[in-house]
């Protein structure tokens, strides 16, 4: 009997609203009920629903803002401060992750790559080594990079020289110490290379 009702319970949690929860509700209370007349000396356990929480309602369409606030800042330099955007693309280690107004509240872990922000046909395009980004429901974006370079500022010959560099350095590095430096830096130019290219 207890096996039956908790799953009935689950199976209507999947994807319960707040208006739901309470059809679940009652079908908790009639549980508890015939718990007590079957077992009246025993405590009743306590079912999946004693331990969620009924989901939030969502926002509508009409609260949620047009544009987005970006604020980027990097160890060297605060790069944008309070800039109004459409949408951001970041380079999260899970892939690019877009972010538009009333993206839900969310950290990313972020990897070398290109950070693209949107406002209108206007791209303004970062190089950042790694960071994070902290996506709020208020429909901020603070993005942490440990560096952060506008990518027309980056000279391509520079990182071609880089790569053979860091590819040399790999293949004659000793230590684990050296080959971990090395690989670290050619991941980064790499990374920056695709972007250049892309």
């Amino acid at each position: 009997m207890l096996r039956r009702a908790t799953t009935r319970i689950l199976s209507h949690r999947r994807h319960c609203s707040t208006a739901e929860a309470l059809k679940v509700t009652a079908a908790d209370d009639l549980f508890m009920a015939a718990w007590k007349r079957t077992m009246p000396n025993l405590d009743p356990p306590k079912t999946p629903l004693s331990f969620l929480q009924p989901r939030p309602s969502t926002a509508s369409a009409a609260s949620i803002p047009s544009k987005m606030t970006i604020n980027l800042v990097s160890s060297c330099s605060s790069g944008l401060s309070n800039k109004q955007a459409h949408m951001v693309i970041v380079p999260a280690t899970t892939g690019q992750m877009g972010i538009l107004p009333g993206h839900v509240a969310s950290i990313s872990e972020l990897k070398p790559g290109l950070l693209s922000i949107y406002e209108g046909n206007e791209v303004t395009k970062y190089f950042i080594s790694s960071g994070f980004a902290f996506v709020h429901s208020n429909s901020v974006a603070d993005i942490i990079a440990a560096e952060a370079v506008p990518i027309e500022q980056v000279d391509p010959s520079s990182v071609q020289k880089g790569l053979a560099e860091f590819t040399q350095k790999l293949s004659t590095a000793s230590t684990d110490l050296e080959k971990a430096e090395a690989q670290i830096g050619l991941d980064v130019l790499s990374a920056l290379n695709s972007s250049l290219s892309g």
